[in-house]
């Protein structure tokens, strides 16, 4: 008897014809079908986007190999970002250390601009304090209404923002800083706001939405806490 006859024979038999849905789901309740029939791999083939035949095997092997290839770039990416995330860490507890030491709101000031010019490698960077007195040579004081009516969208939540800002909002963050295509800030504020830091980039890609703002929040959550101790400080 061929082949097609026995499978006639074993459709009457069950008086139920043989279709896609019915050997998917034998094949779903039989795992270990090709395992106890190893002999079929040589009979299903896999049509290739080449438009040639490949075995059910070779589809498998080229599968894995494709799942590895994406297996190794994750893991590369997951190293690597840990590896950013590790010197980053770094720089921060340098910097906090180095901010312990400062006495005056002026060196405050200047540690942390050197820290994050030199360690950080920031492009950009500022400290605006709230005020109506100007405060020493370095960081700017302006009147919190000033501040409010330039960026004040941005800190509507009182947490660190980062993303791509309008020209306008730029510009009033870094006068100096031609070409800024990109920021991140964070409020210095403990019981009520006494300023803000913000550190800027020429790539309008640099800081992003998706970048996490963890770190500059805490620095700027170590600044305010040592601001409070140090003269002339709001």
């Amino acid at each position: 008897m061929s082949a097609s006859e026995t499978q006639a024979a074993s459709e009457q038999d069950t008086g139920t014809e043989l279709n896609d849905d019915i050997v998917r789901e034998y094949l779903k309740n039989h795992d270990d079908f090709l395992q106890r029939n190893p002999e079929m791999l040589d009979y299903l083939h896999i049509s290739h986007a080449s438009g040639s035949a490949v075995s059910l095997v070779e589809k498998q092997a080229s599968v894995l190999r494709e799942r590895n290839t994406e297996l190794r770039q994750q893991l590369k990416a997951l190293t690597s970002n840990a590896r950013a995330n590790d010197a980053l860490f770094e720089h921060t507890r340098t910097l906090v250390l180095k901010l312990l030491e400062a006495d005056t709101l002026e060196s405050l000031y200047s540690i942390f601009m050197n820290s994050l010019k030199d360690d950080f490698g920031i492009e950009h960077a500022s400290m605006i304090l709230y005020g109506d007195e100007a405060g020493a040579e370095g960081w700017r004081t302006e009147a919190l209404d000033t501040v409010k009516n330039q960026i004040g969208a941005l800190f509507r939540g009182h947490k660190a923002v980062c993303g791509t800002l309008r020209k306008e909002e730029l510009m009033f963050l870094f006068p100096d800083g031609k070409g800024v295509g990109s920021a991140a800030l964070a409020p210095l504020a403990d019981d009520e706001s006494v300023g803000l830091i913000a550190v800027g980039s020429s790539d309008a890609n640099r800081y992003n939405s998706k970048v996490d703002t963890l770190f500059l929040s805490h620095i700027a959550d170590v600044m305010v806490k040592l601001m409070s101790r140090l003269p002339g400080a709001p």
